[in-house]
C-alpha cells in the first residue's frame, strides 16, 4: 500500500464515491427533469461483488480509506445492507448519502451492518414547500429518518441542503435552529450547474459569504480548519455544534479535493464535473488484473483538470444530472 493516485496537480485522492443506484424515489424538480428519466436495467449495474472488488483494489493500493455511497437514492438498491457488509470487511470508513425517506425503518439495519456515517437531503422544512420541491409530501418521513439515524448511533448524522436563492434561503434560519436542537450538522451546499432541467444561473446560487452571515448575526460562528473535506466548517461560539458550508461555486475548493467517484453502470469519474468518464465496468467484466486496472485508475486521476471551471467562458456543464452522477 506504498502508493498514491496523485493527479498531474500532485492532488492526492483518497476519498471514494459510489453511485449504487441512478434510481429515486423523490422527483425533485432541481436533478431530475419533470418528465422522468430512463433508468438503467439492472444488468447495467455494478454487482456488489464488482464495487467490492473495486474498492479492494484502491485501499490495498492507494491507501483510500473513506467510501460513501450515493445514488439516485442508494436505499432503493436491493439488500444494500449486505453490500455494507461486503464492504465493512476493509479497513474503511463507510458513510450514506440519502433523502431519509426508508431511515425510520432500515437506520438500526445499516448500522449493524457497518455503516459509520451519514448524510440526509432535505433542501425544505417547510411542508408544502418539501411537496413542491421533491414532488412527494413525505417530509414526516425524512424528519423521522433524521432521529432514527441519532437513535441508531450513526455519527456524525448530517443534513444537506442545497441553498437556492428564491427557493429555501427564507429558511436558513430555520435550518440552523434545525441542526443545533436536535446537534446535527447542517451541510449548506451552494446550488450547482447539475440541475437537470439544465435552469441553472449564478442569480440563483446562494453565496457562503451570505450563508454565513444570515447565520452569524444571530448565532455567532467561528471558523474551524479546513480539511479536505468540500465542506468549509464553522462552530457556534456558544458550543451548540456547527454548520458547515460547500462553496463550489463561489469559493472553489478544487486545489484540495480528494474525491473520485463511479456511476452506478460502472464510470469512473475524476470530478463531479467532468466531461470524460472512464469504463470500469468494462475492465471488470473483461477479466483484467489488478495491476490493469490500477493502471485504468491512474490514466484516469492524471487526467483530471485544474479545476471545474464553473464561471468561465468556455466551461461546459456535464452531460448527466446529479443523479445520474451520484454525490
Amino acid at each position: 500500500m506504498g502508493r498514491e493516485l496523485v493527479d498531474l496537480f500532485g492532488r492526492v485522492h483518497r476519498d471514494f464515491r459510489i453511485s449504487v443506484t441512478d434510481r429515486c424515489n423523490f422527483r425533485c424538480q432541481y436533478c431530475m427533469p419533470e418528465e422522468g428519466l430512463d433508468w438503467l436495467k439492472r444488468e447495467e449495474l455494478l454487482t456488489f461483488e464488482e464495487i467490492t472488488r473495486v474498492t479492494k483494489i484502491l485501499v490495498e493500493n492507494y491507501g483510500i480509506h473513506s467510501v460513501r455511497l450515493t445514488g439516485g437514492e442508494p436505499t432503493l438498491r436491493a439488500n444494500l445492507s449486505d453490500l455494507i457488509s461486503m464492504l465493512s470487511e476493509l479497513p474503511i470508513e463507510i458513510a450514506l448519502t440519502t433523502n431519509g425517506i426508508t431511515l425510520e425503518k432500515n437506520a438500526h439495519l445499516l448500522r449493524s451492518a457497518g455503516l459509520s456515517r451519514i448524510n440526509i437531503s432535505i433542501d425544505s422544512l417547510k411542508a408544502e414547500k418539501f411537496k413542491e420541491i421533491t414532488h412527494r409530501d413525505e417530509m414526516r418521513k425524512v424528519i423521522a429518518g433524521i432521529e432514527a439515524s441519532l437513535e441508531a448511533g450513526l455519527s456524525p448524522v448530517k443534513i444537506n441542503v442545497v441553498a437556492m436563492r428564491g427557493v429555501n434561503d427564507d429558511e436558513i434560519l430555520d435550518f440552523a435552529k434545525f441542526g443545533r436542537d436536535r446537534s446535527v450538522i447542517v451541510r449548506f451546499i451552494e446550488f450547482m450547474p447539475l440541475d437537470a432541467d439544465e435552469n441553472w444561473s449564478t442569480s440563483s446560487v446562494l453565496s457562503q459569504e451570505e450563508i454565513f452571515s444570515t447565520i452569524n448575526s444571530v448565532y455567532p460562528l467561528e471558523a474551524v480548519e479546513r480539511s479536505n473535506a468540500p465542506a468549509s466548517r464553522f462552530r457556534y461560539i456558544d458550543g451548540q455544534g456547527e454548520i458547515g458550508i460547500v462553496a463550489s461555486v463561489t469559493q472553489k475548493f478544487c486545489g484540495s479535493c480528494d474525491r473520485i467517484r463511479i456511476t452506478a453502470d460502472g464510470q469512473f469519474r475524476n470530478c463531479l464535473f467532468s466531461n470524460e468518464e472512464f469504463d470500469l465496468k468494462e475492465a471488470l467484466r473483461s477479466g483484467s488484473s489488478a495491476s490493469e486496472i490500477c493502471e485504468l485508475l491512474e490514466l484516469a486521476v492524471l487526467a483530471k483538470r485544474d479545476g471545474h471551471g464553473i464561471g468561465n467562458v468556455d466551461f461546459i456543464r456535464p452531460a448527466r444530472s446529479m443523479s445520474q452522477i451520484g454525490g
